[in-house]
């Protein structure tokens, strides 16, 4: 396993819509356009405004009717824009920057004073400020019966919808028709239990806009002092706080199980199975061998972690037999056939998509699909027959991928190995186990992956110097130590034949012309280009300008920094100039691997995305029962939608958890001194991560001295006005730990170590914005506040 203030409310513009009610979908102004001519940038950026669905290059050129040499200046007056942060890019059209696009996944968060549904994006960027208010429109309920109606949704949903820019200005930004209701959620909340005089109790949010409640005696439960409860809301009054009832109790705040649930709930993550998921997977019996090659007897293993409990891909290689390929390998990876057991459309396919993927906590593992399915009828267990789709890869002795086909087969696994169990076989210490197979099965596999390094080196994708950090937890669940794992070739083995495997799938489903969901990553934009360019010219390091970035462009800067001081800066800025990789049915490339067509095949127990390849493979192949429906393949932009938020929202709750569980952790050290680095730099202060823990604080810019600090983005530094110290991305400094929330997992810290002399190019920089600032603000009549921003 490898493995992202309340609003005034406005009139809304009336005009009669389809239900004989006020619609919302805006009327925009015409635009005056001349057909066939080039517009102009203000008129380019108003119609994408007004119409976000038809802001494609392709759909601008038709709608401005241009041809030939039209089209050509119509692509460079759009980089243009894009360049010069006017316009960014999706994975399918332009839109402007902080819009949301076409189609959005909101969370329906209250109610304007009309009684009106107000939603914001699930997944919105911290950079971007705060996210946008979006009015609802959707019909009433007795309305809900005809063809094509919207479903109706209501307070605390997640939906899927269709965006539209609002007409008027006096409210929220954008109106929505509902395409789909994602989630519906429980009227319930989670804090902390409190006790309180008379055996009452007090609930202490845990959310930083919730509210505090009361707990009477007869509704506590067996809720403690220090619990982490979940409540529904028992009764409402005109006056005081909401009376609460506590449901059920998580357990200590201060172990590690209610950590993990509290981003469980601030995320929305469902984690209970309803019955009828349950039901299908214990009634689920074994897989025939209906339209399966039998290859039980080919020694396939798997690789995982020690830990694992599912095992989804396993492995085999061998020499290539064929004169025409001399040196050559042929390469086996089998993954568990999900698709045989979770049918479209069915309690488990409908659980798995609201879910998206697993989520990896350290403590547990809230699974896409139930245990019966993930840990036992789809996990290629040792020496038990199990159902898998198959893909044989032949490369040549240069490591280029020559040919493959896909199987639908019964497999037997060989054994099941760890990475550390393997590789220590290599590296001439096998074990009882790993001894006999040495020679028959690990020396090809790595033989096999020799040779398909040749090809990735050739292609060079993105090489990120970044250590990914693994807590390990006490019995109780608290944390016992943080460690990086080594980076061993067993992983990086698993790793290239994964990649390989679905590159074949995106291959094998384009020329059989089925519609599927990629795995795309699109190139930097040009705006944070822009950025990291400014940042590496003050290291004497150049990145060219020109849209036609590639991977090896960022290889070849790492390479420069590699065993200097700054090689950790250069590889954190290199990195968050990357852009987010998401699902679309429609391919843009994979700009990290340096890949044209990539899917994500290899792991369908844990993500919907592989299992929808898996359907698409089946279907489009003839390989009997599990195919991909017509329903599915007019719904993959939506899906696609879906899961990207959904992994994001993964990425984000297993953060936090980590962030709450060392704040915890360190909770007890307050005044301590630690070896930090900084690892981010803002107009409000320095973020220092300590690399012992692999956590984040924060040290505002008011606490760092006496002198005024300027922010300078270009370098990346802080530096003092008056002194010419400061600091700097990457820079080594001394904390001491002021203060710990765990419940925000958030961290305080006061720096000790005085600031270095800034580069006399910062200084320069500082003198002349000082001097500009300084007239400008005689120009208005203005002063600086008082005191430090």
């Amino acid at each position: 396993m490898a493995k992202e203030p309340r609003e005034t409310t406005r009139a809304m513009g009336k005009r009669p819509g389809k239900f004989g009610r006020a619609s919302r979908e805006p009327a925009p102004e015409p635009l005056n356009i001349v057909h066939g001519a080039l517009p102009s940038r203000e008129v380019i950026l108003r119609f994408i405004a007004d119409h976000p669905q038809k802001a494609s290059k392709r759909e601008l050129a038709k709608a401005f009717g241009l041809k030939g040499d039209n089209r050509v200046e119509l692509k460079h007056l759009l980089q243009e824009l894009e360049q010069e942060g006017m316009l960014q890019k999706t994975r399918k059209s332009l839109i402007r920057p902080g819009a949301l696009p076409p189609v959005t996944v909101l969370d329906i968060t209250t109610r304007d004073k009309d009684g009106e549904l107000i939603g914001r994006p699930a997944e919105w960027p911290e950079d971007q400020g705060v996210a946008p208010a979006v009015a609802i429109r959707q019909q009433s309920p007795a309305g809900r019966q005809g063809k094509g109606k919207s479903p109706v949704a209501g307070l605390g949903d997640r939906i899927l919808a269709k965006i539209f820019p609002a007409v008027d200005r006096g409210g929220p930004a954008y109106t929505a028709r509902i395409i789909k209701v994602i989630d519906k959620r429980r009227g319930a909340s989670m804090g902390v239990f409190k006790d309180a005089p008379g055996g009452a109790g007090r609930l202490l949010p845990i959310e930083r806009r919730g509210e505090e409640m009361v707990i009477d005696p007869e509704y506590k439960g067996d809720a403690k002092d220090g619990d982490l409860v979940e409540v529904e809301i028992a009764r409402l009054g005109r006056f005081g706080l909401a009376r609460a009832k506590v449901l059920s109790v998580i357990g200590s705040v201060a172990s590690e199980k209610a950590i993990s649930m509290i981003a469980i709930h601030a995320h929305g993550i469902p984690h209970v199975f309803p019955p009828a998921a349950v039901a299908e997977a214990d009634d689920a019996k074994p897989a025939t061998m209906s339209h399966r090659e039998d290859w039980r007897d080919l020694p396939l293993i798997t690789i995982d972690p020690a830990d694992a409990k599912d095992h989804d891909d396993a492995v085999y290689a061998e020499d290539d037999p064929s004169e025409d390929n001399a040196g050559g390998v042929i390469v086996t990876v089998a993954i568990a056939d999900v698709s045989w057991y979770v049918r479209p459309n069915s309690p488990l396919d409908r659980e798995a998509l609201k879910r998206g993927n697993s989520v990896y906590f350290p403590d547990r593992v809230v699974p896409m699909l139930p245990e019966r399915i993930s840990n036992d009828l789809c996990s290629l267990k040792e020496g038990v027959d199990r159902p898998a789709l198959s893909v044989r890869m032949v490369f040549s002795k240069d490591g280029r991928k020559i040919g493959h086909t896909f199987h639908r087969i019964m497999m037997k696994s060989a054994a099941k190995l760890s990475y550390q169990q393997a590789q220590a076989a290599i590296d001439g210490k096998p074990d009882d186990k790993t001894g006999p197979m040495l020679e028959p099965i690990l020396k090809p596999l790595w033989h096999a992956y020799a040779t398909m390094k040749r090809g990735r080196d050739r292609r060079q994708p993105l090489e990120l110097d970044m250590p990914e950090r693994k807590i390990l937890l006490k019995p109780d669940g608290t944390v016992d130590r943080v460690f990086v794992p080594p980076r061993l070739d067993a992983h990086k083995l698993i790793e290239e034949m994964m990649i390989q495997a679905n590159v074949c799938a995106a291959e094998t489903l384009e020329k059989k012309r089925q519609p599927l969901i990629y795995r795309i990553h699109d190139t930097p934009t040009l705006a944070k280009q822009e950025v990291l360019r400014e940042f590496l010219a003050t290291l004497g390091i150049s990145l060219a300008k020109g849209g036609n970035m590639r991977a090896n462009s960022f290889n070849g800067i790492l390479a420069k920094a590699d065993n200097t001081p700054h090689q950790t800066m250069v590889n954190e800025m290199v990195l968050r100039s990357q852009s987010q990789a998401i699902y679309s049915p429609e391919n843009i490339g994979h700009f990290g691997l340096n890949l044209m067509k990539y899917a994500h095949f290899t792991s369908p127990i844990r993500r919907y995305a592989d299992l929808i390849v898996h359907r698409a493979l089946v279907g489009s192949l003839g390989f009997g029962e599990g195919g991909i429906t017509p329903d599915e393949e007019a719904t993959l932009d939506d899906i696609s939608a879906e899961i990207s938020t959904f992994e994001r929202r993964a990425m984000a709750a297993e953060r936090e958890t980590v962030d709450r569980l060392i704040a915890h952790h360190l909770a007890g050290r307050i005044g301590q001194e630690f070896e930090g680095r900084v690892s981010g730099v803002t107009k409000s202060g320095l973020f220092i991560m300590l690399p012992d823990y692999g956590a984040d604080g924060f040290i505002p810019i008011s606490t760092l001295g006496t002198d005024y600090f300027i922010y300078d983005e270009a370098h990346q530094a802080l530096s003092g006005e008056k002194t010419g110290l400061g600091y700097r991305l990457g820079d080594d400094v001394t904390v001491r730990l002021a203060e710990a929330i765990p419940l925000a997992g958030a961290l305080r810290f006061e720096m000790l170590s005085e600031g270095r002399k800034m580069p006399t190019a910062v200084r320069s920089f500082h003198k002349a914005g000082r001097r500009d600032a300084s007239r400008a603000r005689k120009k208005i009549g203005t002063r600086p506040p008082r005191g430090r921003r």
